[in-house]
């Protein structure tokens, strides 16, 4: 017998919505979304590629549900997050004639979600939606919030909208189906959470990593592995952004490693050569290295992250990445980041394992001798 599904809720009031993780979701999405539509009529927002393993299904719980539905495909990659492809989506919207009791549902990764979740914001001045992560880290990260947004020439998610889902169905059964390195990928998130304020989670973590991620242990392990991991990483978002929904405090803390993954990710052209969560995994060994070096934390901490994100198999070096960095070309990339202001970088950085601190200032020759440091260090 398959476990029960566990509900975790975002609390926002009036439009407080439910996170729901188990295997087997998509075959029964019909039973969930119906009752958070206004009209059961959906416009579903695809990844090409997971289109392909996933639509059908998804489709067929829609009419099982009695939910009429179109769909609009988007090509895989972070290059979809764009005016170009916003415009399209936008415009395959509109001559489908949604209306304003129509609902989006994206179905996909982070990129699909962003950017559907952008375009459920504009379109019509703002659409009911549903998130249908099909990635770790669209699970446990960007799903959850109502984040929504596209990269431009300047960097990453700088024009986008708060725009909060009305359901989150994260479906765990689909993750058997992803390559490992986006799972390793995904997990840099999960990480994250115990590195903010859940120091038992990251200790349980060094000790269950692998399992998470799936290697040399029996299905049935890795499988309760995920469950605990993506339902910890909820209640942890969940609880953040019902505090503080539009980033103007503890939500911050999200942002760990992610001043230095934003510009790893866009000197690589936000291309194939570093995923979003391999940045933040390499961003968050930089965050405690920074915090080492201005005396916040004690040392031996940016080793101890280094090498449980390293046990799963992920980068923790921006020399592990296959783009030419420069120190001055990094720091210059992260004064483009959202959270500058006045010219000053606010960083999130740590005094300990599980105790994180948003805002924090650092020295720009110090910042830019932790980058020399490690794009200095061996592969």
């Amino acid at each position: 017998m398959k476990p029960q599904p566990v509900t975790v809720t975002v609390p926002l009031g009036e439009r407080s919505y439910p996170i729901v993780v188990g295997t087997g979701l998509i075959d029964r999405a019909g039973e969930w979304i119906a009752p958070v539509l206004r009209r059961p009529r959906v416009h579903v927002v695809a990844d090409a590629a997971v289109a392909a393993l996933h639509l059908p299904r998804l489709e067929a719980a829609l009419d099982a549900a009695g939910i009429a539905h179109a769909a609009t495909l988007v090509p895989p990659g972070e290059a979809s997050k764009s005016f170009a492809e916003l415009e399209r989506l936008l415009d395959a919207l509109l001559d489908a004639r949604v209306e304003r009791k129509t609902a989006l549902v994206a179905l996909g990764g982070g990129v699909t979600g962003d950017l559907a979740g952008f375009a459920a914001a504009v379109a019509l001045r703002g659409l009911d939606f549903v998130q249908v992560p099909t990635t770790l880290l669209a699970q446990v990260d960007s799903a959850v919030g109502g984040k929504t947004g596209i990269d431009t020439r300047h960097g990453k998610n700088l024009v986008g909208a708060f725009h909060q889902p009305r359901l989150v169905l994260a479906d765990t059964g689909v993750l058997d189906t992803l390559p490992l390195r986006e799972v390793r990928a995904g997990y840099a998130e999960v990480a994250k959470y115990g590195l903010i304020d859940r120091p038992a989670f990251w200790e349980w973590l060094e000790t269950n990593g692998r399992a998470v991620i799936g290697e040399g242990v029996p299905a049935a392990a890795r499988d309760a592995a995920r469950a605990y991991a993506i339902g910890e990483s909820c209640r942890a978002k969940a609880e953040i952004v019902g505090a503080d929904e539009r980033e103007s405090g503890p939500r911050a803390l999200l942002n760990l490693g992610h001043t230095f993954a934003h510009a790893l990710e866009s000197l690589a052209g936000f291309g194939d050569a570093i995923r979003h969560g391999e940045a933040v995994a390499i961003g968050m060994v930089l965050a405690f290295a920074l915090s080492e070096r201005l005396g916040l934390c004690p040392p031996g901490r940016a080793e101890r992250v280094r090498a449980h994100l390293a046990s799963v198999g992920l980068p923790t070096s921006p020399r592990q990445i296959p783009v030419t960095y420069a120190p001055d070309a990094l720091y210059a990339a992260m004064l483009g980041d959202k959270k500058v202001e006045g010219g000053r970088i606010g960083f999130v950085l740590a005094r300990d394992i599980g105790q994180a601190e948003a805002g924090v200032e650092a020295p720009p020759e110090t910042v830019r001798a932790v980058l020399a440091e490690a794009l200095e260090a061996e592969r």
